[in-house]
């Protein structure tokens, strides 16, 4: 099995991280000895931090990297990818709302792919969470097309060749849509699998709040306008591959 390293960022999530991670490392330690679970601390307030180093401590395949202040979500998956050091790269959020366990049903996928991404099915979210979301796929549909069945699901395993030539300006909420969008516009494979999805259970989501709503709107509209002046590698947006498992 090839190397995998986990990023999960993590704000104000000292109820649930630590069964997040521990059972992030356990999956991974049924497919391979050469793993590591890099919780990205963006800037939380609360006991985070030193309950991942604590975790850290006893088992070192766990890092905590911090960032002293909130930078956003895009900001620390940037932060996630560049400290990550293996060949596979999965992504999921550290609130533990997605089965940890279901990324073994992703693995024969990326023989054939360079990105295999989840999509919500049902999608476990309170009402104004699941209208704001598909608000929010079907503008980026609109803008530049057909981008994926669910863009901004945290669950995802990708090439570590994806991230070497895909680069992410986005820093906030946008970061999700312009790396789909720009790993497509260059032609990279994609499979698309439904992953399960559970209602939050501890710790608060912050995708709602106006601020974060306002980045990410000015973030999408400064990405149209940047690819707008730039060449396509492939027809426009060309869908590479959609495969639904289950």
């Amino acid at each position: 099995m090839p190397s995998i390293s986990a990023v999960l960022p993590a704000y104000n999530e000292e109820k649930i991280i630590s069964d997040t991670a521990t059972s992030m490392a356990a999956t991974l330690a049924k497919f391979t000895d050469d793993y590591e679970v890099i919780v990205v601390n963006d800037g939380s307030f609360d006991a985070t931090k030193e309950i991942v180093e604590a975790l850290s401590a006893e088992n070192p395949r766990i890092r905590c990297v911090s960032h002293k202040v909130n930078r956003g979500y895009g900001a620390a998956l940037g932060t996630g990818f560049a400290a990550a050091t293996k060949e596979l790269i999965f992504l999921t959020d550290g609130d533990k709302q997605f089965d940890a366990g279901e990324v073994a049903g992703f693995l024969p996928y990326i023989e054939e792919a360079d990105l295999v991404i989840g999509y919500r099915s049902p999608r476990m979210d309170p009402l104004m969470r699941r209208l704001n979301g598909w608000g929010w796929n079907m503008i980026v549909r609109l803008l530049f097309g057909y981008v994926a069945r669910d863009v901004d699901c945290a669950f995802k395993l990708f090439r570590r060749s994806v991230l070497d030539n895909v680069h992410v300006e986005s820093v906030g909420a946008t970061f999700s849509a312009e790396f789909l969008i720009k790993a497509r516009r260059q032609g990279y494979r994609i499979v698309e699998l439904r992953a399960t999805h559970f209602p939050r259970k501890a710790g608060r989501a912050t995708g709602a709040k106006l601020s974060v709503i306002l980045k990410a709107f000015r973030e999408l509209i400064k990405l149209r306008l940047t690819l707008s002046k730039s060449p396509k590698s492939r027809g426009p947006f060309e869908r590479a591959t959609g495969s639904e498992a289950r």
